[in-house]
């Protein structure tokens, strides 16, 4: 019997329909699953002539071909260092253990360190897409040895989303590079959905739409700038009825955000590379506000503010706010690809922000139309120092600023929550300031602790005795 392709362990969701998508790219994949139920209940509802399941994790590894290709689709954390534990003394020199999970690109590092000194290969690698991009083409962020990523990518490229005939998968780079960018995607994503429901809010309730508008607003929108797919699905939400009493769904969901940990993660690693990434970590904390539901609903009877009557025209308002989410969504962008900068000097990779910005057009959850746009500004200049220096977002931002700073006060002065959009003019006019205040906190710092300043007429260090 001829060695099959590749194999893949962990089959809940994502792993099943990856298992699947290979299967049907003609690809021979053996499948093992630590409880064998599991795999018998996915080879009963899904038989395919390319799929094999092993009970035994040893039998698994023997029906592969050499060097063997083995994706972990397992929870990311402690689990993946136990499938490890149990998989590394049945492989060989040269074998190739892929992590297609969420893991924290700092524990991908470490793994990648262990593998190689026992002559094995670790691949990193970001899947972005969900349960639909598995199975039919995910975006694919591979990081991890080069030579050994060759093994794989014609799997890869054969079951990548395909965005203008390119597929949606590119090395990434070496070590924890591709969870890197998979993280800061997430990142992105959460600052993305943020300000679309800061869109939601302020339409609902400055502009009084119904869902069923609001549907009728987001579709519209989604035919221009904010082509996307998450403007998308906010269209299909708004007109979705809630089977259970026919209300429209979106009233009857509890305003209680969760998160699975990459969106703290992107937060955590902007302190650590000193990167202002403000808009990002905004969308988190506003997760941990939504948290709060208990809290919030005692507040809203005790902290009252009386808003002024605010005159609003309904068809400004719009336009208005889409302007502003557009602005924003690009400043969000800017910060994301500026974190990936500040990690690829930090962590020494070698980072190619147009084939990235590529890979992100299809299959995952930040597909959008502007990415094409964004490509292009680093194919204008791989060194871009920011996205908003680009000719195109420049133009853009100069013109959209105003829509989103009269958003932000009408906001304001509604007593509507938008930390996402003041996240973003706040990082716009702080990029944009020649002189800061930052002068003032460093005579503060020299005054009380020494810790001295530089100056603006000399070089050096230097400390006044105040």
């Amino acid at each position: 019997m001829s060695k099959h392709d590749i194999g893949l362990i962990g089959l809940a969701v994502m792993g099943s329909n990856l298992a699947l998508n290979m299967a049907d790219k003609g690809y021979k994949v053996a499948i093992y699953n630590r409880t064998y139920k599991v795999g018998q209940a996915l080879m009963e509802s899904n038989p395919h002539e390319n799929l094999f399941l092993y009970e035994h994790l040893k039998d698994f590894v023997q029906s592969l071909a050499k060097p063997r290709k083995i994706i972990l689709m397992v929870k990311a954390g402690s689990a993946v260092d136990y499938v490890m534990n149990d998989l590394i003394p049945l492989l060989d020199k040269e074998d190739i253990v892929i992590d297609g999970g969420n893991s924290n690109f700092k524990d991908t590092i470490l793994r990648t360190k262990r593998l190689e000194e026992l002559n094995l290969h670790f691949l990193g690698v970001g899947i972005s897409g969900g349960e639909e991009g598995a199975r039919f083409g995910p975006a694919i962020m591979p990081g991890g040895n080069k030579e050994a990523y060759k093994h794989v990518q014609p799997i890869f490229e054969s079951i990548a989303a395909v965005a203008e005939n390119e597929p949606c998968v590119t090395y990434i780079g070496t070590d924890g590079a591709g969870h890197y960018v998979k993280m800061v995607h997430n990142g992105i994503e959460y600052a993305d959905m943020q300000l679309i429901a800061e869109s939601y809010a302020l339409l609902k309730h400055l502009g009084g739409f119904t869902n069923s508008e609001l549907s009728d607003i987001f579709t519209e929108w989604n035919k221009g700038e904010l082509d996307s797919f998450l403007i998308e699905i906010t269209a299909q939400i708004f007109k979705t009825k809630d089977p259970e009493t026919n209300k429209d769904l979106i009233d009857v969901i509890l305003d209680r955000a969760e998160q699975k940990g990459t969106g703290k993660w992107t937060t955590e690693e902007a302190l650590n590379t000193g990167t202002d990434a403000s808009l990002l970590t905004s969308a988190v904390y506003a997760r941990f506000m939504s948290s709060q539901k208990e809290a919030r609903i005692h507040a809203s009877s005790v902290l009252n503010y009386e808003k002024p009557a605010l005159n609003i025209d309904k068809k400004m308002l719009v336009e208005q706010v889409r302007r502003a989410l557009y602005a924003s969504k690009i400043i969000a962008y800017a910060q994301g690809f500026d974190l990936m900068n500040r990690a690829a000097k930090m962590y020494n990779w070698d980072l190619n922000f147009e084939a990235i910005s590529k890979i992100f057009r299809a299959g995952c959850i930040i597909r959008a139309k502007f990415l094409n746009l964004i490509s292009i500004a680093y194919k204008n200049d791989k060194n871009l120092s920011n996205l908003m220096l680009d000719d195109y977002f420049k133009k853009v931002l100069e013109n959209y600023q105003i829509s989103l700073r009269q958003t932000i006060a009408t906001a304001v002065m509604a007593g509507v929550s938008i930390p996402a959009f003041s996240a973003a003019i706040s990082y716009f006019d702080a990029y944009r300031t020649k002189d800061s205040n930052a002068n003032l906190i460093q005579a503060q710092r020299d005054l009380f602790g020494a810790h001295t300043f530089e100056r603006i007429d000399k070089e050096g260090s230097f400390h006044h005795h105040w």
